[in-house]
């Protein structure tokens, strides 16, 4: 592995969700302590558990994991620090202010942002603190802080007056209020991630285009700040091999090879390391031991049995969205399992049904559009731009906030309009212009903003708390977005995930985030599985067979509806490959 050459002091492993970054890291500690080298592993991955993978509880404590001589584990729970944190800030003004402004900073304090700075509140003095991190070679993070984080922390200037003052609508700067540990401290920490010599960042990715080019944007928001010492692990490709047994085995080593052949240019100039997909779990001593191996025995009894599950297809969730004969439809996910498609096919299927509908995406490649639009009888297709957009409404916020600061004021401002609440925020005002015409036909809509993200545009009246006011003055019942999305029988939500822990986790999370929004998930689709394709390669059948587990999770606890959406031989792109995704 050449990002274990001569490795820094500190290795910090970063990525989406579901690419295997937790068992990489768990890997690599294991390999660095069986060098001899005294190893601390930190996991902030609120969607990862270092102690499952070890098969030991290990906690918010320094724990010896005794079956590898030299290596210790720390689990820092990301969302417990939150609350903490949230609590700092909230408790002295609980009761003396009133309840609206409590509940307006509270969900100032709810987004990925608070966790992601009270995760690194915790761990900046493993950084810094040095009897705190003397005793070991080398210290491995599971989950770097982004680039917006660190560029907040960077920033200069008084964060609480800022938000005190109500200089801004900020979404992510609430959190910095609560800080408490001395600036200098941040200030080595950030160097810290900058030195070359002391801290090296690998990046994690799957031989998929869409995930290469969020890997892409990751290495390059990271170099803007000055975190250069990059390397790039593609984890979990097919070997070769399977083609020669399965069809589908083949179409997959195809994609994937074709997904590196475009890989972006800046990746191309990385050091990079291959790491075969694996017939197993990555959890327990033995599988890690394997995840780097080249030669692979068995560690289970061979999968003999056919795999197949009885499931619903997607056919039967648009039966009954079909069923009213208009209404909103919201995607939504996390990046890279397929909402734009799944969008696509369920529009496609509406309009072949003979209901007028209006797909709204924000499909970067755009090829949805190019396929769909003018082809089909009752469809109509409108592409938002997430950039411009995003674009528009920062310097929208800039003439009106950013005029009444003074310079520190306005950097702080600028990193805050970086952040992706801002983005969120941007999209959905232009995905508004279409939500009324819900009342009439079908608009089904590509990647909703989070339960977290449509509070804070009500909390903040920077949408349309303003329309409600003047409904209640002149007694008349105005719809307002909000309203609408939290009324089950004009909008229904649709949550993407993959047959997979971190995914079916996160969207778990994300389940909650619109429940406190007063929004309930209408149903759950679970994308790409390989266990409704039906493989006949043993590894893939292997795959298939620990998908199992997720789906029943799904189905008997996570979801009041869900379907299942087969992983297809190629890519679904063009009028038949979407309307196969809804009856395969």
């Amino acid at each position: 592995m050449l990002f274990l050459e001569q490795p820094p002091r500190f290795l910090f492993f970063t990525g989406k969700g579901g690419v295997g970054k937790t068992s990489i890291a768990c890997a690599t500690a294991i390999t660095l302590a069986h060098c001899g080298k005294r190893v601390l592993l930190v996991s902030t991955d609120p969607a990862s558990n270092v102690g499952q993978v070890f098969g030991i509880t290990i906690g918010n404590q320094i724990t010896s994991i005794t079956a590898v001589e030299r290596l210790f584990a720390l689990e820092i729970d990301p969302q417990a620090a939150a609350e903490v944190y949230r609590e700092r800030i909230v408790g002295p003004v609980r009761g003396k202010l009133p309840e609206s402004i409590v509940k307006s900073i509270e969900e100032q304090l709810s987004g990925a942002c608070t966790t992601e700075i009270a995760a690194f509140d915790e761990f900046t003095s493993l950084l810094t603190y040095s009897t705190l991190n003397s005793g070991y070679d080398h210290i491995i993070f599971d989950t770097a802080p982004t680039g917006h984080t660190i560029r907040l922390l960077q920033l200069p200037g008084a964060w609480s007056n800022f938000i005190e003052e109500g200089k801004g609508d900020a979404s992510c700067l609430g959190p910095l209020s609560g800080l408490v540990k001395q600036r200098a401290q941040y200030k080595e920490a950030v160097e810290a991630l900058a030195d070359p010599l002391r801290t090296r960042l690998v990046l994690v990715s799957r031989a998929q285009e869409a995930t290469l080019r969020e890997v892409a944007r990751t290495c390059k928001e990271l170099a803007a700040i000055g975190i250069s010492q990059q390397y790039l692990v593609i984890n979990g490709i097919l070997p070769g091999s399977e083609a020669e047994q399965d069809v589908l085995g083949k179409a997959i080593v195809n994609r994937e090879q074709a997904a590196l052949a475009a890989m972006p240019d800046i990746l191309k100039s990385l050091p990079c390391d291959y790491v075969a997909l694996k017939p197993f779990n990555l959890v327990g001593l033995d599988a890690l031991h394997l995840l780097f191996a080249k030669n692979i025995p068995q560690l289970m009894p061979e999968v003999d049995q056919p795999i197949s599950i009885d499931a619903p297809n997607l056919s039967a969730l648009v039966d009954e969205i079909a069923a009213n004969s208009h209404g909103l439809i919201m995607f939504m996910g996390k990046g890279g399992v397929g909402k734009t498609t799944l969008a696509a096919a369920v529009a496609l299927e509406l309009a072949n049904r003979g209901l007028p509908t209006h797909l709204t995406t924000t499909d970067p490649a755009a090829h949805l559009t190019d396929t769909l639009t003018g082809a089909v009888k009752n469809l109509a297709v409108s592409r938002i731009d997430p950039d411009g957009e995003t674009e528009r409404y920062r310097e929208q916020v800039l003439k009106t906030k950013g005029t009444q600061l003074d310079s520190e004021g306005l950097a702080l401002l600028k990193e805050d309009l970086r952040s992706p609440c801002t983005e969120e925020i941007a999209v959905f005002q232009a995905f508004s212009r279409v939500i009324r015409e819900a009342d009439k036909q079908f608009v089904v809509v590509d990647t909703a903003p989070t339960g977290h993200t449509l509070l804070l545009l009500d909390a903040t009246g920077a949408y349309h708390r303003e329309v409600s006011r003047q409904a209640g003055d002149n007694g008349l019942l105005e719809l307002t977005p909000m309203m609408q999305l939290q009324d089950p029988k004009q909008t229904r939500v649709l949550l993407v995930t993959l047959a997979e822990t971190t995914p079916v986790l996160e969207a778990l999370n994300l389940q909650e985030d619109l429940r406190r929004a007063g929004i309930e998930p209408w149903a759950w689709i679970i994308n790409n599985s390989v266990a409704a394709a039906e493989p006949h390669s043993p590894l893939l059948k292997q795959r298939a067979y620990n998908e199992l587990s997720e789906i029943d999770a799904v189905a008997h606890h996570h979801a009041t509806r869900y379907a299942v959406v087969p992983l297809l031989m190629e890519e679904p792109v063009g009028r038949e490959c979407l309307s196969e995704l809804i009856h395969a």
